[in-house]
């Protein structure tokens, strides 16, 4: 059950409105990782998911994300009012200024309209723990960078505070996700193949025009990694150097033999 008070939670000032960066504001009204996205897609995990105590974390942050969508709903509304009376200001966005009467709708910042396709949602909870701590991550981002693009002070304080929700939320999902006492790669429930799970296949070779380097890390050397060329670039190079198998070459010769005879038997 649901229950709206008349409060936001956090208060929201604008001390100069800004049209264009109102027009910003809406990537986290209706954009991919925006408020409302967020909102539904733990929601809707939380109704499918049959962990009681992890639902209820996914019901409470959900809940919370519609709040911030409310917060950003307010601030995006507040800098867009110019809209509603001043030309100049309405030039800046007329599908905002003209079809929705200088308020905020249910479009990112570039008037594209919401979409369920958004959410990331799979019906395996670490899987989706998983989704959620990238969408905290992504989310952060976008605050950041709309800090970045204002000087009110009102909205920065209002754009701080939802940007320290993310953190927190990606502290929370995480805990979650280790409190299940899941192997970090146990994902679902058929093994991936032993050897090939922890073969790495160095598919980007050589050096790039702006000196790119071929690289080896913690991402495929040691522990049980091993770096394997790459299938296709292998087959060309031994080709190159006159090494390729006999194998390979017996191989294409069957093949050819076999594409002669059919077309034979057709002629």
């Amino acid at each position: 059950m649901y229950h709206h008070v008349k409060k936001l939670m956090y208060t929201v000032r604008v001390d100069r409105p800004d049209p264009a960066f109102g027009n910003m504001l809406l990537e986290q009204f209706g954009g991919a990782n925006g408020e409302l996205a967020a909102a539904m897609q733990y929601s809707v995990q939380g109704l499918n998911c049959e962990d009681p105590e992890r639902k209820d974390l996914l019901m409470d942050i959900g809940t919370e994300e519609l709040s911030h969508l409310e917060i950003v709903g307010t601030l995006a509304r507040m800098h867009l009012k110019p809209m509603k009376t001043m030309r100049a200001a309405a030039e800046v966005d007329p599908l905002i200024a003209i079809a929705g009467g200088g308020g905020v709708n249910l479009f990112n910042s570039v008037g594209d309209a919401w979409t369920a396709d958004y959410l990331k949602i799979t019906g395996e909870l670490d899987v989706d723990l998983r989704s959620n701590i990238a969408a905290e991550a992504r989310a952060k981002i976008v605050y950041e960078r709309l800090i970045n693009f204002t000087d009110d002070p009102g909205t920065i304080d209002t754009l701080q505070f939802l940007m320290t929700r993310e953190i927190t939320h990606m502290k929370a999902f995480t805990a979650a996700l280790e409190s299940m006492g899941k192997p970090a790669f146990s994902i679902g429930r058929i093994p991936p193949t032993p050897g090939l799970v922890d073969q790495f296949f160095n598919d980007s070779t050589g050096i790039g025009d702006c000196g790119e380097p071929d690289v080896r890390g913690p991402w495929n050397e040691g522990g049980d990694w091993e770096l394997v060329t790459a299938p296709a670039f292998k087959e060309y190079a031994d080709e190159q150097a006159g090494t390729r198998s006999q194998q390979a070459r017996t191989t294409d010769g069957h093949a050819k033999a076999g594409n002669g005879s059919s077309k034979s038997s057709r002629n």
